[in-house]
């Protein structure tokens, strides 16, 4: 029987998209639309998770089951239902502040446990639902309607904490590269165990620009290198600009200065994230920042497979169980 072809406005729910006009959460929204049919995967086993915040509102949007959790707390509702329904295609939503801040604890663990989930974290460095405060990304420095004299915080890198965390896959893009946010986000798909993708997303209200030496066109050639498996990190708008390793740092050249084997060649599949570490803090203006998978290993066991791994062996040894006969055994129970 030959299954109908799903197409994007398949994945278009019957919910008016209450974003402010302008907002890079549009973008975001349209390249998942976009994505999702080309995964061959029904919607009724696609779920889509979300805590609290603008980018939260992300299931309602979509065509698919989803859940609008609590604040902070979508990893652990998307690790309960991983763990028990496997098959499904579960997404992660959240923000800068919902993931870094009151959420950052389920945030690391989800990804240090490998979970078979796709993380999308979208980063404007800023609280926009609650109209304006910091977050954990915004610079130093920064003045918002929570910190008049400008933040003292330092800011924190979701890439830096994702490796540090051992994530099996990180990657960054942005809403303005549509093309390669789409990529991105089928990259992630593809991949067994837990998926980062960082997207720098404009909130074009409370925090306008913050991104723009990435997102605008004539800006991001300079300021932003494209990252490509087994290529070195070249860039510029002439291409004339390229990321070398000297010692324990990295520092910018020009390609005429030096000969092409002194490039630093970008290897994603290294299991020592050392490299890695030290591109997620490439940053702007000092650095290009870098766009693309930074990081995609294979073969590390998931969390969700490994725990149903031993649920079957204690069924081979102990039988399915007897749940009400538990629940009604009395006011103590004995554990083996």
């Amino acid at each position: 029987m030959n299954l109908p072809v799903l197409k994007a406005a398949d994945f278009a729910s019957d919910q008016d998209v209450r974003w402010c006009p302008g907002c890079g959460d549009y973008s975001i929204l349209a390249q998942m639309k976009k994505v999702l049919p080309e995964l061959g995967v029904p919607r009724e086993k696609i779920v889509f998770i979300s805590g609290i915040g603008c980018s939260s509102r992300f299931p309602y949007y979509m065509n698919t089951y989803g859940m609008h959790s609590i604040h902070g707390r979508a990893p652990t509702f998307a690790t309960g239902l991983k763990s028990t329904r496997p098959d499904l295609m579960v997404w992660v939503i959240t923000g800068d502040g919902d993931a870094l801040s009151i959420g950052g604890n389920h945030f690391i663990h989800a990804l240090r446990r490998n979970l078979d989930v796709n993380i999308i974290l979208f980063n404007n460095r800023i609280y926009g639902l609650t109209k304006g405060q910091y977050s954990p990304t915004s610079s130093e420095g920064q003045v918002t309607k929570s910190t008049p004299m400008g933040s003292i915080d330092h800011p924190l890198n979701p890439l830096s904490v994702a490796l540090a965390a051992e994530a099996t896959f990180v990657a960054r893009s942005m809403d303005a590269n549509v093309k390669h946010l789409g990529a991105m986000l089928k990259r992630a798909s593809e991949h067994k165990g837990t998926s980062l993708v960082e997207v720098y997303q404009n909130c074009n209200v409370f925090n306008d620009g913050a991104m723009a030496y990435a997102q605008e066109r004539k800006q991001r050639p300079n300021n932003t290198v494209e990252l490509e498996h087994g290529k070195p990190l070249i860039f510029g708008e002439n291409k004339d600009k390229a990321v070398r390793l000297v010692g324990n740092h990295l520092e910018v050249v020009n390609t005429a200065d030096v000969p092409a084997d002194d490039l630093l060649i970008h290897d994603e599949k290294d299991m020592n994230p050392a490299i890695q570490m030290m591109m997620a803090r490439m940053r702007y203006p000092e650095m290009p920042e870098p766009m693309g998978v930074l990081r995609a290993v294979e073969g590390v066991a998931t969390y969700d497979d490994q725990i149903n791994d031993q649920v079957t062996e204690a069924k081979e040894k102990k039988g399915p169980g007897d749940l009400q006969k538990l629940i009604s055994a009395g006011d103590t129970w004995d554990v083996a």
